[in-house]
C-alpha cells in the first residue's frame, strides 16, 4: 500500500470523515472533496451543533488530509481534481445523504447521486491510474425485505427516490465496469449512526431529543426493525472494500448484521437517559419493512467484523452528544 492514495468524495460528511480518520491511522494519503452543503434548516436549534461536530470530524487529522472544495456534478472540475491529485482509489459518498430529503427534492437527489456518479466514472475512464472505484449505495435498494437476513442477491425493489437513485448508480457502476474496465466495489450500508451525525436521521433525532427531555415519536409502535450500524464499523468496511484485491467488482452489505426495532432502540436509550417519554403514531406506509442484512460475504472476503452492537454503540454516541450539547438553554 506504499503508493496508495485515496480520494473521498463527500469526505467532509458523516461517514466520509470517519473513513478519513481510519485511513490517516493507516498512514494512507487522503484527499477530501466536498461541496460543504448541509441538509438541515440552519435556523433550527440543532444547527448550533453543526460547527462543533465539524470540528470533531477532523480533530487530530486536519493537517494530514488534503481538502478540495468541489461538486461531483461539475464534470470538468472533477476531472481536474483527479488529474492533479492522482488518487489510486476513489470512495464515492457525495450526494444527498438521506431518504426524506431525496423524496422531497428528487431532482437534486438524481443530480447529486446519479449524475455525480456517472461523472466520476467518466473521469476514471479518461485516466489510467485509478485502480478501484467504491460506490456507496444503500440497503434501501432492497425495498421491503422478502427474506431476513437479506443477502446481496435479494430482489431490488426500492420504494423511494433515494433507493431508486442508489440502485441506478449501482447499475451504471457495473455497466462502466463491464464496458470500460473500471474496477469497482459496491457497498450497501444501513442505518448508520454515531458521533457527528447532523443530517437528522432517526438515531440522531432520538438521542438529541431524549437528552433535551423532548417526547419521541414511534411510528407504528416502533416495530420496524433496522440494521443499525455504528459509524466506525461502517468506515472500516468501506476501507476494506477499497483495499482488498478480492473485492474487485463485488457487492457487499456493510452493516452490523443484526435487526433491532426502533422500540428496542428507545428501550436501550432509557437505560442511559432515564425518564424518556414517547408516543405512538401510525406507521409510514412508504417506509420499507426491513430487518437484518447478511454480512457473511463481507466477513469472508473482507475480514469485516463489526465491533459495536447497538448497546455499545449507543453508549459511545450518547456520551459524545452529552459532551457537545449546551444544556443551559
Amino acid at each position: 500500500m506504499a503508493d496508495t492514495k485515496i480520494l473521498i468524495t463527500g469526505g467532509a460528511g458523516f461517514i466520509g470523515s470517519h473513513i478519513a480518520q481510519n485511513l490517516v491511522k493507516k498512514e494512507i494519503p487522503v484527499i477530501i472533496q466536498d461541496s460543504f452543503v448541509h441538509y438541515f434548516n440552519p435556523l433550527e436549534p440543532e444547527a448550533q451543533l453543526y460547527q462543533k461536530y465539524m470540528e470533531n470530524r477532523f480533530r487530530g487529522i486536519q493537517n494530514h488530509v488534503t481538502v478540495v472544495r468541489g461538486d461531483t456534478r461539475n464534470k470538468s472540475d472533477l476531472l481536474r481534481v483527479i488529474r492533479e491529485q492522482r488518487p489510486t482509489h476513489i470512495i464515492h459518498l457525495a450526494g444527498v445523504p438521506i431518504a426524506d430529503v431525496s423524496n422531497e427534492h428528487s431532482e437534486e437527489a438524481v443530480g447529486s447521486i446519479l449524475t455525480g456518479t456517472i461523472n466520476l466514472l467518466e473521469a476514471i475512464r479518461d485516466v489510467d491510474f485509478v485502480e478501484r472505484f467504491v460506490f456507496a449505495s444503500s440497503s434501501m435498494v432492497y425495498g421491503d425485505f422478502q427474506r431476513i437476513p437479506a443477502d446481496e442477491d435479494h430482489p431490488k425493489e426500492p420504494k423511494d427516490v433515494y433507493g431508486g437513485t442508489k440502485l441506478s448508480g449501482e447499475v451504471m457502476t457495473q455497466v462502466f465496469g463491464r464496458r470500460f474496465g473500471v474496477d469497482y466495489t459496491i457497498v450497501r450500508p444501513s442505518a448508520v449512526y454515531g458521533p457527528t451525525d447532523v443530517n437528522r436521521r432517526v438515531s440522531q433525532i432520538f438521542v438529541e431529543n431524549a437528552l433535551r427531555g423532548e417526547e419521541l415519536i414511534l411510528r407504528g409502535g416502533g416495530q420496524n426493525a433496522l440494521d443499525f450500524t455504528y459509524v466506525e464499523d461502517a468506515a472500516d468496511g468501506f476501507v476494506r472494500a477499497a483495499l482488498e484485491p478480492a473485492a474487485k467488482n463485488q457487492v457487499f452489505n456493510i452493516t452490523r448484521g443484526e435487526g433491532r426495532t426502533l422500540l428496542e432502540f428507545v428501550e436501550i436509550l432509557q437505560t442511559m437517559i432515564p425518564g424518556i417519554k414517547y408516543k405512538v403514531e401510525p406507521a409510514d406506509p412508504h417506509r420499507p419493512n426491513r430487518g437484518s442484512l447478511d454480512i457473511s460475504k463481507a466477513r469472508e472476503i473482507l475480514g469485516y467484523l463489526p465491533k459495536y452492537n447497538l448497546e455499545s454503540g449507543l453508549a459511545e454516541y450518547v456520551d459524545f452528544v452529552k459532551s457537545q450539547m449546551d444544556f443551559s438553554k
